[in-house]
């Protein structure tokens, strides 16, 4: 494949399980060397994606290419040229860590023995153990260490921090802007929003089987709201007039809202002519931003 060409490019994918639909004329590009979050609640088609992309799932319509390749019939070339975790890692029981790690590194066609040991330190993994000793965040990390020792070409990570504390979250961060400078491609799915406004180039947001939305998280102002929360001395008058304001729920002297950034001054302004007693303020959920943007609830699309 040309260096100008994506690294995955899909068209109108569609794809059934009985009566559920799980895709719905799905579109995704990722060009090369770019980190693209591929966002959306549980439920909304993510891993259905991932697997048609692995090559485990065929679609019932639409066309996928991924390096160049058909995942359906090039899975073997495939597969030596990407590495993938999965959210809900599985081991087999009666081997340790490192001889899974060593297992997969074959069918990679072979790992980096220094980084695998450097990516052991950073995880603060024991090898040695037996896979059925291990807790699930402990799982995670195998596959981690596994696919980031890899020279792949592409990272598929699906949830990759599941079960992982914030500083080990922390450490797969480092790992992934390593990748980023190194040329490398990542498609992280996540319903997580922080995590893919930390490390995306660009993201692509998945609603009922399908991408609503593509860009710059940048440039898509509605997911750059801060949700509010405050309590004030005296009685709130006006609040409703202040513009950029969402999701307003006043009870008596407290306030919860959502509020763009362009119009946090005059909301302040406000809250403070009333006395301000308690603020916080933090950015929304993934899911609160579903429900306030697409007027769906998530339970709603969480039918993949």
């Amino acid at each position: 494949m040309s260096d100008s060409a994506p690294v995955i490019d899909v068209h109108g994918l569609t794809k059934s399980f009985g009566s559920t639909r799980a895709l719905d004329g799905l579109d995704l590009r990722v060009e090369r060397g770019e980190v693209h979050g591929f966002l959306g609640p549980n439920g909304a088609g993510k891993t259905t994606t991932l697997r048609v992309l692995l090559g485990s799932v065929r679609a019932d319509s639409g066309s996928a290419t991924v390096l160049g390749l058909d995942p359906w019939s090039d899975i073997p070339a495939l597969h030596a040229r990407l590495a993938y975790v999965p959210g809900d890692v599985a081991l087999l029981p009666g081997l340790t860590g490192g001889e899974v790690i060593d297992l997969l590194a074959r069918l990679q066609g072979g790992h980096d023995a220094a980084r695998r040991a450097r990516l052991l330190e950073m995880f603060e993994l024991d090898p040695t153990k037996k896979a059925r000793s291990y807790s699930k965040g402990n799982r995670q990390k195998v596959a981690l260490v596994a696919a980031l020792a890899s020279r792949a070409e592409l990272y598929l990570f699906d949830e990759p921090t599941s079960g992982l504390d914030p500083l080990m979250e922390e450490q797969f961060r480092h790992c992934v802007r390593e990748l980023k400078g190194d040329g490398r491609t990542v498609l992280l799915s996540s319903h997580i929003l922080s995590e893919a406004e930390a490390l995306s180039d660009r993201i692509s947001i998945i609603r009922a089987g399908a991408v609503v939305e593509t860009g710059a998280l940048s440039d898509m102002r509605h997911l750059q709201r801060l949700a509010i929360s405050a309590e004030t001395g005296h009685e709130l008058h006006g609040i409703t007039d202040v513009p950029g304001l969402d999701d307003v729920v006043l009870e008596g002297n407290h306030l919860r809202c959502t509020v763009e950034p362009a119009h946090l001054a005059e909301l302040l302004s406000h809250l403070t002519a009333a006395g301000i007693k308690t603020l916080e303020s933090h950015p929304p959920s993934l899911e609160q931003l579903f429900l306030s943007h697409y007027g769906v609830r998530v339970d709603e699309d969480d039918h993949a």
